[in-house]
């Protein structure tokens, strides 16, 4: 079930990020502060553009990328998402799924300001590559704590 939130500024950015398509990334984006910074697992950025970029690539490189929302929560100037990012790397590919969570802080006028993404690159995306998922799972098998 997708998130709500009381707070006005988390509930305008779950509703943008949830229906966000190509056409409505400036609606998302007016949403951060004009110098906001943006980190995730393979980018750290500064600024609308930047941002935007990333954005614009994601809609380049995958198929039928969407986001779910799952929780929401504001205390102060702070949010929490926890979300879904459901997408195919091929127009006929196999679904896949990122599950993650981001950290925001707000600015004084009610924008986004910091926006930092956490997800485990290694589980979420690596491991369901044909090759490479085979070496990383080899991996954490050889580094795993043995269970008795």
């Amino acid at each position: 079930m997708p998130a709500t939130s009381a707070d006005p500024r988390t509930h305008r950015l779950v509703q943008a990020y949830t229906g966000l398509t190509r056409e409505s990334l400036p609606a998302l984006l007016s949403l951060y502060h004009a110098q906001a910074s943006f980190k995730d697992p393979f980018n750290d950025v500064l600024g609308r553009p930047a941002i935007e970029r990333i954005f614009s690539q994601m809609f380049e490189e995958l198929h039928e990328p969407r986001f779910v929302v799952q929780t929401a929560a504001t205390e102060g100037n702070e949010a929490f998402l926890g979300w879904e990012m459901h997408f195919r790397r091929q127009a006929r590919g196999a679904p896949m799924t990122i599950r993650g969570a981001s950290h925001l802080r707000y600015s004084s006028a009610g924008l986004v300001f910091v926006h930092r993404d956490y997800w485990d690159a290694a589980e979420e995306l690596y491991a369901k590559l044909p090759v490479l998922g085979l070496l990383m799972r080899a991996l954490q098998r050889r580094l795993s704590t043995p269970q008795p």
